[in-house]
């Protein structure tokens, strides 16, 4: 039996599991960690503080009971463990993966100042995969079958958490996408060498064998309209996310060569799926011997330069206008990245893209932080007189995502919308201003985290059950009468 005594950071030094060296993990798409052994996972999971407060819970956007689990993990308890964190959390093992755990629970750890924080993503990771390869992994199925039927829109992370939980109510569950694969952008916007595909198919398999159907390949709004979903279920949830890329309004923005991220971090999944992607093919979508221009500083510019250093690019260079201090992106993944070979162009932005009919460079220009902006962040300002230019053959466009035009996309003018173009919803219970359709996710709040997500999918999934329940009394009640 492991020692079961906690406060061990006063004593042990935070630790994540081996690494591989940046020399090789750039030759392939493979995770970069290693798996925790389990005396490791213990010793690292001792290390909690127990605190009264705990700041890593309130921090997480799922309330996942850090401190217990970790507890249990300490004392080797770790199927108990395993239950108690997926209580919470419908893909523990994808948010041990992918979350920012620097900005969330590990990044507000009581004890992070002068001990470091207890590595909580590392030890999440480890117990959801032992608890695969155990079998402790089950199909959540009801404990009885309600009548009613639900539809999903989306087979997102927000989608899936929804569909789960449905399905485990006793609803009958369909989930469209307009894919091919289960994940959305867990498949086709995420690398490899943060989350492997098998990671996701299995847990898309659960599903499945609780009883969620899919129905892959159907564009709502244009292959299915929202009406028919809406005639066919007795409530639908829209949980689609986000995909329109924010453009750059500069010269040379439409010259061969200058594409959005999620174009060019899609074509590279596919193509590691085994897909035949004709731009890749033809080296439009490759970055094989080229210089290649990134610009952004968030967690998807960060899969860009990476993806970029592993497909054999000459140089690999992000612009982003304010200093590593005030980037959105993980600090951790810029450590990875400048392991890798990425060169890091702090205070700079783009100006243009240069050439006649494909890319030859970018011309930025320094930046200097000035007065906060309305976020409170200061704003960066150009620095006259500090134009300087890139070589670059690939141009990536990593600025975010907005979302399409939703009531043209959906085909259904009468569902509203924000001023920012998302789904407008009554924030308490997430329905929309159609009665019965519901909406979670980055189509509600914006581009985000597949943590949030994936509690959005779960709110959204309880808001439903609610008001089938109370549909289904007034049904009874009507009948009676």
């Amino acid at each position: 039996m492991a020692d079961n005594r906690m406060l061990k950071f006063v004593t042990l030094p935070q630790a994540m599991p081996p690494k591989r060296q940046a020399e090789t993990r750039v030759h392939d798409f493979d995770e970069i960690y290693e798996a925790f052994v389990q005396p490791a996972a213990e010793a690292q999971a001792g290390r909690c503080s127990q605190c009264g407060v705990p700041f890593c819970q309130v921090h997480c956007p799922l309330s996942n009971n850090i401190p217990d689990w970790l507890k249990l993990t300490a004392e080797g308890r770790l199927q108990e463990a395993y239950e108690l964190s997926q209580a919470t959390n419908n893909m523990p093992e994808v948010c041990g993966r992918i979350c920012p755990q620097d900005r969330l629970c590990e990044g507000n750890c009581v004890i992070e100042k002068g001990f470091d924080s207890v590595t909580i993503g590392s030890v999440e990771k480890f117990l959801t995969d032992t608890a695969w390869d155990k079998g402790w992994v089950k199909p959540r199925l009801p404990k009885a079958e309600l009548g009613q039927s639900v539809g999903i829109i989306g087979a997102g992370p927000g989608g899936l958490a929804a569909a789960e939980q449905l399905r485990a109510k006793g609803y009958e569950v369909h989930v469209y996408d307009r894919y091919d694969r289960v994940g959305g952008l867990l498949i086709y916007g995420i690398p490899n060498f943060k989350l492997e595909k098998d990671v996701v198919g299995r847990r898309t398999a659960l599903l499945k064998a609780a009883g969620v159907v899919f129905h892959m390949d159907v564009d709502v709004g244009r292959t299915l309209s929202l009406s028919t979903l809406r005639e066919r279920h007795d409530a639908l949830v829209i949980a689609t996310g986000v995909y329109k890329a924010r453009d750059i309004a500069l010269p040379g923005a439409r010259l061969d060569g200058v594409v959005p991220a999620l174009t060019f971090l899609t074509a590279s999944n596919r193509t590691g799926l085994g897909d035949q992607v004709a731009e890749f093919a033809s080296g439009a979508l490759d970055a094989k011997d080229k210089h290649v221009v990134v610009v952004g500083g968030g967690d998807t510019a960060m899969d860009c330069v990476r993806t970029a250093m592993r497909q054999g690019a000459k140089s690999v260079k992000c612009l982003y206008r304010r200093d590593r201090e005030n980037m959105p992106g993980s600090l951790r993944e810029v450590k990875h990245a400048e392991e890798e070979g990425v060169e890091f162009v702090w205070l700079s932005a783009p100006q243009a893209f240069l050439g006649k009919r494909s890319i030859t460079g970018v011309r930025a220009i320094h930046m200097r932080l000035g007065a906060p902006d309305s976020s409170g962040r200061q704003a960066p300002e150009p620095v006259e007189g500090s134009s300087f230019t890139v070589p670059c053959d690939l141009a990536i466009k990593a600025l975010g995502f907005d979302p399409e035009d939703l009531p043209t996309l959906f085909d259904e003018p009468s569902l509203g919308v924000s001023k920012w173009g998302t789904v407008r919803v009554d924030h308490k219970t997430l329905m929309t201003n159609l009665e019965g359709v519901f909406a979670a996710g980055d189509i509600v709040r914006g581009a985000s985290l597949v943590v949030w997500a994936i509690r959005d999918g779960r709110d959204a999934a309880e808001s439903m059950h609610a008001y089938l329940r109370a549909k289904a009394s007034a049904q009874l009640a009507g009948a009676a009468e």
